[in-house]
């Protein structure tokens, strides 16, 4: 049977997960595309290279993000969350974003080579003063769960 997770389960959910998925609309084309994140309480924060999924976001803020747990298809977990994209500017803000990323992320990954190839850096005062990253974060105004359990 399906049923609403409550507002802990929910907060639960956002903060345990590490991939999401950001649905965006622009100019008649509506786009789907998963992404790491880190959530912390009331925005969830991202990062991305130049493309799409920026360009659509800049062009419209409004979005939802998307993510679950998934047991097997009779047990699972779902939050969505609506929001509006905000695209981080400030360099030290930035910079904490990006280590606050590092720090959710790298326990999951097995290939340290891999964390170079996406922008990720040990330290913090590694990341210069420039970062050819798009950092942002969608500052979340509505959510909602639902979940499975056989």
């Amino acid at each position: 049977m399906l049923r609403e997770l409550n507002d802990n389960q929910i907060e639960d959910l956002l903060k345990e997960q590490v991939i999401g998925r950001i649905g965006c609309h622009s100019a008649e084309t509506m786009y789907v595309v998963p992404v790491n994140y880190v959530y912390d309480g009331v925005s969830i924060y991202c990062h991305s290279a130049q493309g799409m999924k920026i360009d659509m976001m800049r062009k419209n803020p409004q979005v939802c993000f998307e993510v679950d747990k998934i047991k097997d298809v009779t047990n699972w977990e779902s939050v969505i969350a609506w929001g509006k994209f905000e695209e981080i500017t400030d360099m030290e803000e930035k910079q904490q974003v990006l280590q606050k990323l590092v720090n959710r992320i790298t326990p999951y990954i097995i290939d340290d080579s891999v964390t170079r190839e996406h922008g990720f850096v040990d330290e913090e005062s590694d990341v210069g003063t420039t970062v050819e990253l798009i950092m942002y974060k969608i500052v979340v105004s509505k959510k909602t769960g639902r979940f499975e359990d056989r």
